[in-house]
């Protein structure tokens, strides 16, 4: 029993940031065509939250893991 919550845990992680890092792109690439100047600040906040999406589903992974 516990392989198998493992399991659903860690695929919840991993679809829950790839759901979220493909709704960050999605949405700046929406503002970069609404504002072409500021394609430089939306593309490092979009790197920043990416990478925090990452760690979290890193840690995510391993406390499935673990537990």
């Amino acid at each position: 029993m516990g392989g198998s919550l493992t399991a659903v845990g860690m695929g919840l992680a991993v679809i829950g940031a790839g759901l979220g890092i493909g709704w960050i792109g999605s949405s700046a690439m929406e503002s970069i065509a609404r504002q072409p100047e500021a394609v430089g600040d939306i593309r490092a906040n979009m790197i920043l939250m990416a990478a925090f999406i990452e760690g979290a589903a890193l840690i995510a992974l391993i406390l499935s893991y673990i537990l």
